[in-house]
């Protein structure tokens, strides 16, 4: 498997979708309505209340929704990784990866606005990626800051990823504060027009905003989920090994697309410790650069066993938890 989506042949988007579907078939078998909480955006519980009515009578519906936002996900995030050239040769394991890490776990099998948000969260990461040859650099600055405040709108504590935009301005591009007073612009204007929409329905009294908590996480998982975090842990070390041995003979963009991909890992390990529901959907914000890690943990080693191993034990442990662990 993994030799298959190391090529990139485009007969791998199809063998992706089925990776992938094998892998979420149990979001099938047992639909989840989801589940709102207390951090959770006003844009995100609007589009649940507008679901609710088909979900009720369908509600593989938010199956189907997860499972093509997941999809959507994957490739988007390994054609970037293969436009920005972060591996030697492009190859399909980044998707596969990403597919794979977000099966690991039980609470990622249902629709929630951090998933939502890894859609957009990509896109910024891609674009802070091209903007040093960006021909209009400064409305492609004000759209990742709008993006950024669109994301807090679904899920708040993303509010937090304006330090990937902010720090990411500063190693993408030379300093200009007239390109960082637009990012600041741009992620202003979403709370600018729904505060004036508050004001104008006069609900500005009556709103207040969400109360993030500065808490460790709490991890109540089970034995089988401590594993699989060992397994990752594992498989991350061994990816961050083997593209460290690499990162000087890169040229210098892709050395400065490295390092805002460890910022997004930074700043996603970082909202757990800003929520107070301790729930671990939140978790599923640091999937993709460690979907990054683990596609070079799978691509680089000469001895096969290690890379094989990795992956069918992640597979057999998403199929546990997927299909017979409820």
């Amino acid at each position: 498997m993994i030799g298959t989506f190391k090529a990139n042949n485009p007969y791998n988007n199809f063998l992706l979708f089925v990776y992938g579907f094998i892998l979420k078939f149990p979001l099938f078998l047992y639909p989840k309505a989801p589940q709102v909480n207390v951090l959770d955006g006003i844009l995100y519980k609007y589009l649940l209340q507008f679901l609710e009515p088909l979900g009720h009578t369908t509600p593989f519906i938010y199956s189907i929704i997860t499972y093509l936002l997941l999809y959507v996900q994957a490739l988007g995030f390994n054609k970037a990784v293969n436009t920005q050239r972060l591996f030697q040769k492009p190859n399909y394991l980044t998707g596969m990866s990403y597919l794979l890490i977000t099966s690991l776990f039980a609470e990622w099998f249902s629709l929630s606005a951090p998933l939502i948000i890894n859609t957009m969260l990509i896109w910024v990461w891609s674009k802070l990626c091209t903007l040093h040859n960006e021909p209009n650099p400064k409305t492609s600055i004000f759209n990742i800051g709008f993006v950024i405040s669109i994301c807090a709108f679904l899920y708040f504590p993303a509010i937090a990823f304006i330090l990937l935009v902010m720090t990411g301005l500063t190693i993408a591009r030379p300093f200009k504060l007239r390109e960082w007073l637009i990012g600041l612009v741009g992620i202003i204007t979403p709370f600018y027009f729904f505060a004036s929409w508050l004001f104008l329905t006069d609900r500005i009294q009556t709103y207040h905003l969400p109360a993030i908590a500065i808490t460790l996480p709490a991890f109540k998982e089970g034995k089988i989920a401590l594993v699989t975090l060992i397994l990752i842990l594992c498989t991350v070390l061994a990816g961050f090994f083997f593209i460290n041995n690499n990162f000087r003979r890169q040229v210098v963009q892709t050395r400065k697309s490295w390092q805002l991909i460890f910022l997004y890992l930074l700043v996603a390990l970082l909202i757990p410790f800003l929520n107070a529901t301790h729930s671990f959907s939140n978790w599923i914000l640091i999937a993709v650069p460690v979907s990054l890690f683990t596609a070079g943990s799978f691509l680089y080693p000469d001895k096969k066993w290690f890379p094989q191993t990795m992956h069918w034990g992640m597979v057999a442990i998403a199929i546990a938890i997927g299909y017979f662990i409820k």
